[in-house]
This record gives structure tokens, C-alpha cells and sequence, in this order.
């Protein structure tokens, strides 16, 4: 694999690892800020319906208020002549209690008022007013929806009661409210934000509302009556836009056991969602950090990259160079040796030494010729090297000698190839020369083996000449080179000569 191509595969894998870390930070980042929204909207859903209640028990607080008051006045007037004599009376006994704005009212079968207890009543239609149309035409109780006071302008709410003597209609008695009354309501609830309370009777008008609306509303065709009354008497409900004014609000209902009333409690949702706006605030600050760390991470990762990358392409190409100049030394050490090889040729041929002095030279052309052919700077191929000295000795000596190898491929150190290339080169050179005198054919055996368990080889060279006395050998160059080559080799050797001669070297070649 080249140097470009490794730098694009961990870039990729750099790549892919950031990219995958990266992806589980915003996916627990993403966790965290689902479950945010959730617990936000849990916690806002609880409040709510805490909200509901309380708005429950004033509306029921309301009715009872609303109901008992008529009751009551209508039991006061069982012996009261009702017939209208152009005063109104006033009627403070049986209506003491009453929250302050609160009104009460009787009136006669013809609308006109009997007994008040404001003392700036003065005298009004109702007749057409379904509070009263509703109790005239056999209702015994009723309440109205939200209404404006002729009386004032304000905003109220009527409860009327029908009053009947002897079984004939003789008026009716009417509480008016002021819608103002959900006022301590809506601060006792305090949802916060643009949040309203209000209640609603059950057949879906608006009885009252806090902040005031500005008209009343029939809400039987929003679903809260087409859909969530009808599934449960409770609950809450996303209103992506209030039927009143627009606002998204999430709406907590209640039916308000023993009334007429639907208790309704509605949070603004955009400030119920403030605590998880913050919160994906803080995670998206966290998020952005994450991803400028990632993109700056990977953006230095891809500089180091590069540079890592450039340092080794600069380092492939001074490699490059040094091979080819360490190729070009051994080229030239190998031509020089050549040039001496010729020189000796001229000035010593026919001279004693001659051959054996070539011989040695080509020994160690041979050397750096596997050098610079391999690329091979450190180590060289021991069994190619040693084929091509016996090879170069077998040439030079013109002999007719058939040469069997059995040779395990091993490499030798650079270092070490000269003395092994000699060694070989003068073993063969004595066999050549001793072995078969007279030129006949023989046979000769060159044999490597190894490393063993002390990394030394085992090199074997033998012939099936006439042999020699090892002990009468007197030692000369030859003696001398086999001795210092084995020693640079740091290793031994021995002769044996029976049915031929055998060369035996115990060898470490690297």
C-alpha cells in the first residue's frame, strides 16, 4: 500500500471514528432533550389539573352561592304579596352574605322589578332575556350564559329561580354575578404567562372567564365537548389556537360534580415550555461546542494527515535516492573491481597467484553484483550468492566439474557476504585445482543448511577427488583466507579427507 493511499485509509477510518462519536453525542443529546420535553410537559400537565381543582371548588362554591341565594329569597316571599304597586322594595334580609357585586332581583310574571338589592336599580327589560323566558316557560332553576348588564355594561352571569303560587306563575327571583368574580380564581391558580381560567355550562356557552373576554362564546362545536367530555369527565388537551383569542394553551377540563359546569384551567404552552427551551438552549450551546470540537478535531487530524504525509513522501523519495545511490556505489565498486581484475590481468598474467588473485576478485564482484541487482542493501540471499561464486570459480578455472547444490535459501548480512563469497570461492578453488589434477570429470557438492537453534549454519563443500593429507598441509594464503573468512563469520571449520575431500564450516550469517 503507498504512503497516499494509508494516509486516505486513516483519514477514512479518523473520518468514520469522528463521525460515529460524534453521532452518539447528539443522539444522547437528542435523549436528553426528549425526556426534557417530557418531564416539561408531565410537570405542566400536573400543574394544570392541580389548577382545574381549585377552579372546580370556586365554580362549585359559585353554583351553591347562586342556587342557595334563590332558594332562599323564595322562601322569604312565601306570604309577600307580589303584586306590582310601582315601588321596589328592598329585600336585604334574605340576601345578606352575598359576595360583594353581587345582585339579587324579583320581578313579576310580567318582568317588573319587585325587590332589588341594588340600590341603583332602575327599571330594565328583561322579558326577552333567557334567564327569565327560560323560568317563565316551566324551567324551575336556571343559569344564563355569559351576558352584559343593562343595568351597567359589566359582564354577569344570572342564576333565576321561577316563582309559583297556588300553581301559577307569579315572576321570578334572579342572582346576577359579575364575570369579575373569577378574578381571585385566576390569581389563586397563577399558571404564569398568558394562562386563563373560566367555566363553561354543559351544553357549551361560556358562563364567565378571567382575563375577561371581550364577547361570549359558544364553544358546543370545539372539542372539548365533540371529542374529550364525551371520553373522559377529566383531563388535558393541546389547543393549538384558543377558540377565544388564538393563544396555544395546553387546557385542563373538569366536570364540576352536582352543577351544570365544565371547570377549565388553561396554561400558556410557550411559558410552560420555557424550562425546556432553556434546556435545548443549553444542549444546543453544547451540541454547537461538540460539533466545532469534532470539526476542529477533524480538520487537525486531516493537517497532521497531511503533513505526516508529506514528511513521508519526503522520506520515500530520500529513500529512493539512497537506494539508488548505495545501487550506484555497488555498481561502481563492481566495475573497479573489474578494472583491478583487468589491471592484474595485464601486469601479472602467467605470474604464480594469478588465477587464485581473479578468482578472489570475482568473489567479490559477485557480492555487490547481488547487491545492487536485488535492491538487497541489509542482507542478500545466501544460496544465490553461493551459486553464483561457485558458478564464477567453476568459468574462470574452464573446469568440467558437474556441480549439485543443496542449498536453503537464508539470507546473509551485507557485512558478512564478502567473507562468505571468499570462503566459498577459495574451497571451490582448492577443489578445482587438487581434487582432479589432470582435468578429469568429477562431481562436486555444495551443500547449506540452517540456522539451528543458535542461528548458526552449516555450509558443506566436498569432492570426490583424490584427496589430501590434512596434517601435511602447510599453511600458505589459501590457509590463511579460509581461516580469517570463518573467523568474520564467527564460526569453525573442519577437513575431511576420505574418498575425497569434505569441507565442513559452522557459519552465522547475519
Amino acid at each position: 500500500m503507498t504512503t497516499s493511499a494509508s494516509t486516505r485509509s486513516v483519514s477514512k477510518i479518523a473520518a468514520i471514528a469522528t463521525a460515529a462519536a460524534l453521532v452518539a453525542l447528539l443522539s444522547i443529546l437528542g435523549t436528553w432533550a426528549t425526556q426534557s420535553y417530557f418531564t416539561t410537559i408531565s410537570r405542566a400537565e400536573e400543574r394544570a389539573i392541580a389548577s382545574v381543582k381549585i377552579v372546580a371548588s370556586h365554580v362549585s362554591w359559585i353554583h351553591q352561592m347562586g342556587t342557595q341565594t334563590v332558594r332562599r329569597i323564595d322562601d322569604a316571599l312565601r306570604l309577600t304579596d307580589l303584586r306590582f304597586d310601582g315601588n321596589i322594595r328592598d329585600m336585604d334580609v334574605a340576601t345578606q352574605g352575598l359576595p360583594s357585586g353581587v345582585q339579587a332581583y324579583v320581578v313579576d310574571a310580567e318582568g317588573r322589578t319587585l325587590y332589588s338589592t341594588d340600590p341603583e336599580i332602575k327599571p330594565v327589560d328583561i322579558t326577552d332575556r333567557d334567564y327569565f323566558t327560560a323560568v317563565r316557560d316551566s324551567q324551575t332553576e336556571y343559569v344564563s350564559s355569559l351576558l352584559i348588564s343593562r343595568l351597567n355594561g359589566g359582564q354577569i352571569f344570572v342564576f333565576s329561580r321561577r316563582i309559583v303560587r297556588d300553581g301559577q306563575f307569579m315572576g321570578a327571583i334572579m342572582v346576577s354575578v359579575p364575570a369579575e368574580i373569577t378574578r381571585p380564581i385566576w390569581e389563586t391558580v397563577d399558571l404564569g404567562g398568558d394562562y386563563a381560567v373560566s367555566f363553561v355550562r354543559d351544553d357549551g356557552m361560556l358562563v364567565a372567564r378571567y382575563p375577561m373576554p371581550e364577547t361570549t362564546l359558544d364553544m358546543s362545536g370545539y372539542i372539548l365537548f365533540t371529542k374529550f367530555l364525551k371520553e373522559a369527565p377529566s383531563g388535558t388537551y393541546f389547543a393549538e389556537a384558543s377558540p377565544m383569542d388564538g393563544v396555544k394553551r395546553l387546557v385542563a377540563y373538569r366536570r364540576v360534580e352536582g352543577t351544570p359546569f365544565v371547570a377549565v384551567a388553561a396554561a400558556d404552552y410557550d411559558f410552560l415550555i420555557q424550562p425546556f427551551r432553556q434546556t435545548l438552549l443549553m444542549l444546543g450551546v453544547v451540541a454547537i461546542m461538540i460539533i466545532g470540537g469534532a470539526a476542529f478535531a477533524g480538520w487537525w487530524i486531516l493537517h497532521l494527515l497531511r503533513a505526516q504525509e508529506q514528511q513521508s513522501a519526503q522520506l520515500a523519495k530520500a529513500l529512493q535516492t539512497n537506494e539508488m545511490l548505495l545501487r550506484e556505489i555497488h555498481h561502481r565498486v563492481k566495475n573497479n573491481l573489474q578494472s583491478v581484475m583487468s589491471l592484474v590481468r595485464l601486469q601479472m598474467r602467467g605470474s604464480e597467484g594469478f588465477e587464485s588473485l581473479t578468482s578472489r576478485i570475482k568473489s567479490m564482484i559477485a557480492v555487490h553484483e547481488q547487491i545492487y541487482r536485488n535492491d538487497a542493501y541489509a542482507q542478500i540471499d545466501a544460496a544465490d550468492l553461493i551459486r553464483a561464486v561457485v558458478g564464477s570459480a567453476v568459468s574462470a578455472h574452464d573446469a568440467k566439474l558437474r556441480v549439485e547444490f543443496d542449498l536453503q535459501s537464508q539470507p546473509v548480512s551485507a557485512d558478512k557476504a564478502t567473507a562468505l563469497a571468499l570462503l566459498v570461492n577459495e574451497v571451490v578453488t582448492n577443489a578445482i585445482k587438487y581434487a582432479y589434477p589432470v582435468g578429469d570429470e568429477g562431481r562436486l557438492s555444495v551443500a547449506l543448511t540452517g540456522p539451528d537453534s543458535l542461528g548458526k549454519s552449516r555450509l558443506t563443500i566436498s569432492d570426490e577427488g583424490i584427496g589430501f593429507d590434512v596434517g601435511a598441509v602447510k599453511p600458505g594464503t589459501g590457509t590463511r583466507l579460509v581461516d580469517g573468512s570463518v573467523r568474520q563469520l564467527d564460526g569453525s571449520y573442519e577437513f575431511h579427507s576420505q574418498d575425497g575431500t569434505q569441507f565442513s564450516a559452522t557459519v552465522a550469517l547475519v
